[in-house]
């Protein structure tokens, strides 16, 4: 392949390269050679493919139908560039002490090259026709490029190589490879039993992906037939109208499709496995199979392939460094990089809403919020957030925050910022969190307000953390919470979802030798374990978008909470992943907290329990099913949305929606089947059902105006440090 023009030929006539694809593909139908060169002919006069599919096309249109273009603004434009720009340029980019910024040169041979391997740019056709090009300029810079992205594989290498389990006998990434083995061979070895049936599963998938073959060479031909797998609208991967238009990728997004739920199907069909064996299957086999998808491949997905053509290899320098300022991130394990969080500033942007720490000790600071009414509710309300991230989900910004709106209709809200610990808090577990957190944090407010009630809220592990403590001051008769509200939270994990696939007796063991070392769990971990459980939006977009694009990704405040990720003792993860997921012990009556076995039928107080029905943190089903063990009313609302766009969702924004259909009795299909929705949010129905216990008012309440003078102000000091 080269940039320059065969000589003797005209500019825009067809090239060798892009002539003997015609020919290949016209044997491949039988159309004769004459026919081909007039195709040939035909290509070089009209230079515009269709856009789209239309009517049966003549065989003067072959060409075009197998090259149509491929429209990426961001490639045009960097190619549609002034005639009088310079030879070279620098695009703009981070640089390091040794690296330059890819080389860029904005003239129109990347897209002649890109229109001979994957169709002409119409828009750019006209333009640059007849124009005299340089020569040896593009090869120059994408050889410039190619080696800086040898150097940096080698610093990519390097920062792999520091990952701190290196030293280990065993990783965590063998161990997950060892398992995901172990279990689909456990799939592969029963269709290895059935050969009649194995045999009948292959014939339907050759059968599929022969039927796949067939249409795509009737499109190369011009007869446009309609796809044998149609389009998925849900799918941003597929997206972009050139995996549809052209009969090439479409032959691949379609066969990759197929085989997907070929895979997919082989696992449900196994006989014999038990739950955990096939919920494990059936979540490896989509790993593997997000992991294998054409758009993940620069020479399989038509937008990078043209991009990477244009930018001469740039934007593969450019990824190639943001990779390497990831690996180092995470400290050799990747921290993919999901937003751009040097726009957020924690008090200004994020956890902006006025208050006072008023309570300090070694596992979290208490806020108090500053009143915006006259008069406020008597009773306070305290919220347990969960300590896998930092509080300030419930505070993401002015328009989305439940702590502001809440302060605005006039309660006095409390809430908990958990330390990010250090391996000096290796030893602090379940118990302590509850003695130090939860009971450290009534004590204060009684003594801030003098209300000797209150109602509280946990959003998910904090949520099962107040359950416990719950049942703890039920057995000890202590009644100073009179409500609770559940935020996405399981009590029961007898159906936890994809959670439970990372959590069994080999995993934890191996977990444990590895937080024995650090003293915790590294956020990054914990984060990416969340990323796996939907792969295709966490993990391979923006592994697409930063680092073969070459993208940084844009400002998103939820984002940006989600990466500000936190450490977990010891002791606690410990703690939660052996008694709730690996032996459901708080439902079964097993768990023990400072020597008193615990027992949710004991709690007997008021309960709103809301779900997100998208979550798959904490399923809907699975909290439908704990709610159930409470010894009280409990109201079950089912939110939309997942575990923080179904719990955080403003009313003046008017998104998504909520289903109320009583307490939550019989199976959970039933509950939703027979549950009347309600548009908008469900936080004013929250309000009416809170308020409606304790409506007595006193006048508005200033943190510190109590016994407890104010340390500094909201968000505390806690809150600002990274893991």
């Amino acid at each position: 392949m080269t940039a320059d023009r065969e000589p003797g030929r005209a500019p825009g006539g067809v090239t060798k390269p892009a002539k003997n694809a015609a020919q290949n593909v016209s044997r491949s139908n039988s159309i004769t050679k004459k026919s081909v060169e007039g195709q040939g002919r035909t290509a070089a006069a009209v230079v515009k493919p269709s856009a789209s599919r239309g009517p049966k096309k003549s065989a003067g249109t072959a060409i075009e139908a197998a090259a149509p273009p491929i429209a990426t603004p961001a490639v045009e434009a960097v190619v549609r560039a002034p005639k009088t720009a310079p030879a070279t340029r620098g695009v703009a980019a981070k640089k390091t002490k040794d690296d330059k910024a890819p080389a860029q040169v904005p003239n129109v041979e990347a897209p002649k090259i890109a229109a001979a391997v994957i169709g002409p740019d119409p828009d750019l056709s006209a333009e640059n026709d007849g124009q005299e090009q340089t020569s040896g300029g593009e090869f120059e810079v994408a050889a410039e490029n190619l080696a800086k992205l040898v150097d940096q594989g080698r610093r990519v290498l390097a920062a792999a190589m520091s990952a701190p389990d290196l030293n280990e006998t065993r990783s965590e990434l063998a161990l997950n490879i060892a398992d995901a083995t172990k279990t689909l061979g456990v799939v592969a070895e029963y269709w290895m039993l059935q050969p009649e049936r194995t045999a009948k599963a292959q014939a339907e998938l050759l059968g599929g992906l022969n039927d796949i073959w067939s249409q795509t060479l009737r499109r190369f031909s011009g007869d446009d037939r309609p796809p044998v797998v149609p389009t998925d609208p849900s799918d941003k991967r597929f997206a972009s109208p050139d995996w549809t238009n052209n009969p090439f990728f479409d032959c691949l997004r379609q066969s990759y499709m197929m085989t997907t739920r070929w895979a997919n199907e082989m696992v449900e069909h196994t006989e014999g496995l038990d739950p955990q064996t096939r919920a494990k299957a059936a979540f490896y086999t989509r790993l593997i199979s997000s992991a294998l998808s054409p758009s993940n491949f620069v020479a399989t997905n038509p937008e990078l392939l043209r991009a990477t053509l244009a930018a001469r290899g740039g934007n593969l320098v450019r990824g190639m460094e943001m990779l390497i300022e990831d690996l180092s991130a995470g400290g050799g394990t990747l921290k993919i990089r999901q937003t751009d969080q040097s726009k957020f500033r924690l008090g200004v942007d994020m956890a902006s809403t006025p208050g006072k720490v008023i309570l300090r000790n070694d596992l979290m600071e208490l806020i108090q919020y500053a009143p915006t009414t006259p008069e406020v509710y008597a009773r306070p309300l305290l919220m347990v957030p969960p300590w896998i991230n930092k509080f300030y989900v419930l505070d993401l910004n002015r328009d989305k925050s439940f702590v502001r709106w809440a302060v605005a209709q006039g309660l006095t809200v409390f809430v908990i910022s958990w330390v990010n610990p250090d391996e000096s808090k290796a030893d602090l577990g379940f118990e302590e969190y509850m003695h130090q957190g939860v009971l450290a944090a009534l004590d204060a407010i009684e003594t801030a307000t003098g209300e000797q009630r209150l109602a509280a809220g946990g959003y998910c592990v904090g949520g099962t953390l107040l359950a416990s403590t719950l049942a703890y001051l039920a057995a000890k008769g202590d009644k100073r919470i009179d409500s609770v509200t559940f935020f996405a939270t399981q009590v029961d994990f007898s159906e936890a979802g994809d959670m439970q696939i990372f959590v069994d007796e080999a995993k934890l063991a191996a977990l444990e030798e590895a937080m024995a070392k650090t003293g915790y769990l590294e956020g990054v971990k914990m984060a990416n374990t969340f990323n796996m459980l939907r792969p295709n939006e966490l993990v391979w977009n923006y592994v697409v978008n930063n680092y073969l694009k070459g993208e940084s990704p844009s400002a998103f405040d939820l984002l940006a909470w989600n990466a500000d990720s936190t450490r977990i003792p010891r002791a606690n993860h410990s703690f939660y992943l052996r008694n709730c997921y690996l032996e459901n012990n708080l439902t079964r009556g097993e768990m023990v907290i400072d020597g008193v076995k615990l027992n949710l039928k004991n709690v007997t107080i008021p309960i709103y329990e809301i779900a997100a029905k998208e979550d798959h943190i904490a399923p809907a089903r699975s909290v439908f099913i704990g709610a159930r063990y409470f010894g009280g009313p409990v109201k079950f609302v089912l939110g939309g949305a997942g575990h923080i766009a179904g719990i955080v969702n403003p009313p003046d924004k008017r998104k998504y929606q909520y289903w109320m259909g009583g307490p939550p009795t019989g199976p959970y299909e039933d509950w939703v089947k027979n549950a009347h929705e309600i548009k908008g949010s469900w936080w004013p129905d929250w309000l009416e059902w809170l308020t409606s216990q304790s409506p007595r008012k006193v006048p508005a309440r200033e943190p510190g105006g109590g016994k407890l003078k104010p340390l500094c102000d909201a968000p505390g000091e806690y809150v600002r440090v990274k893991a």
